[in-house]
């Protein structure tokens, strides 16, 4: 059955407690996810968005036990990526008639998806939808994070149901953000915002400050994935706008790859350099092979410096750090600086190269590459510990 948010909405979506991969392998989702679907029940009803296909079937039998599905007046899809529209084909084989508000661009997208002639109705921001005392407004948000998204506030609930945006990847049959824990909820909040949505800052920026000049009393932001902020849900709002304007922490992030150890103890000496130069700054030593590369990413997001090492395999660098290279260029990474440094046995162009890449990426270049033949000896050791004192020392 589903769960009652007030006396008008009641969550009806899904708790994914086995994902552990999303968008494909793109993303880690080490504490689930849920997809959430919600029912509004006034003079008329409103269904908003659906669940993730797999569950299609068993979000349909589910909906049928709330609520006969023929008085559902109306399904609003904010957004109409698959998991979130991906029961759309079951439900609609049950109520092939109701009409689906979404935005011109949702409607461009359901049809390509799903080649159904549905009884589409296009909205944009401020059109509106009585349900009776209640009222639903459109506010379109191209970009957070697909060019069709809205986001739509029900007066009179205070609520505003804003799909990807203010979510997390997180399982927890709580529902609301005063339920779980603060700062495991943070985390996957972070996590989300830089792997989704930190391409599209400057959008994000001004969505949010655009919603905030609508003066909206706010009671509820109720995201389609994870809980439900009930308690201060302006928290969230203004850490986005954080995130959104080229957010950093003072950290230093050192992401490395290492094939007989020697790229590591650059990286462990690099590190002690740091701390040497700056005690309080947070260094963060990852293993590009073994740590979670969206991980390594929302560290990255956190830091004002990023360090990369990798050995030269082949005249290039490691798959791992390529990998995390390109995801980096894909999330826009702003003010931040970076540099590369490896081992290497007769050839030494794999720091050069990630430099290279950095700088394409959009990172300032903190100081030359800096490569060393072999295992690294004390003399060695000592030359990594000054370049890492020397980062930080012409930052300060």
């Amino acid at each position: 059955m589903g769960k009652p948010i007030t006396n008008r909405v009641t969550w009806v979506g899904k708790i994914d407690w086995e994902l552990k991969r999303f968008h494909g392998d793109e993303l880690s989702t080490d504490r689930g996810s849920s997809y959430n679907s919600y029912l509004i029940r006034d003079s008329k009803t409103a269904l908003i968005d659906t669940v993730w296909s797999p569950y299609d079937r068993e979000f349909v039998a589910r909906l049928m036990r709330e609520i006969d599905l023929n008085k559902i007046d109306y399904i609003i899809m904010n957004h109409n990526e698959a998991d979130h529209s991906g029961a759309l084909l079951e439900l609609m084989r049950h109520i092939p008639e109701t009409p689906i508000y979404c935005t011109a661009k949702g409607e461009a997208i359901l049809r390509g998806q799903y080649h159904q002639d549905w009884n589409f109705v296009n909205v944009k921001t401020g059109d509106t939808l009585c349900l009776g005392e209640t009222t639903l407004t459109f506010i379109e948000a191209p970009m957070l994070h697909w060019p069709d998204t809205m986001f739509c506030y029900l007066s009179g609930e205070e609520i505003l149901f804003s799909n990807d945006g203010f979510g997390q990847h997180y399982a927890s049959e709580s529902l609301f953000n005063d339920r779980v824990d603060h700062a495991e909820m943070m985390r996957e909040a972070m996590k989300y915002y830089v792997n989704i949505l930190n391409p599209f800052s400057p959008m994000v920026a001004r969505k949010v400050k655009e919603i905030l000049a609508m003066n909206l009393p706010l009671k509820m932001i109720c995201p389609s994935h994870g809980v439900i902020w009930r308690e201060n849900p302006a928290q969230i709002v203004e850490q986005y706008l954080r995130w959104a304007d080229a957010y950093q922490e003072d950290q230093v992030t050192i992401v490395y790859d290492t094939m007989w150890q020697s790229t590591r103890k650059m990286a462990q000496a690099i590190a002690d350099g740091i701390r040497l130069a700056s005690p309080e700054t947070t260094v963060r030593l990852m293993n590009a092979s073994v740590d979670d590369k969206n991980d390594i990413l929302t560290e990255i997001f956190r830091s004002r410096v990023a360090l990369f090492g990798s050995p030269t395999i082949n005249n290039g660098y490691s798959y791992a750090i390529a990998g995390l290279l390109e995801m980096a260029r894909g999330l826009k990474f702003k003010n931040k600086r970076a540099a590369a440094f490896g081992s290497y046995g007769w050839s030494g162009e794999a720091p050069k190269q990630i430099n290279e890449h950095l700088q394409a990426a959009g990172f300032a270049i903190a100081a030359e590459p800096l490569r060393q033949p072999w295992a690294p000896d004390n003399d060695m050791l000592d030359q990594c510990c000054a370049w890492g004192q020397s980062l930080i020392n012409e930052q300060q």
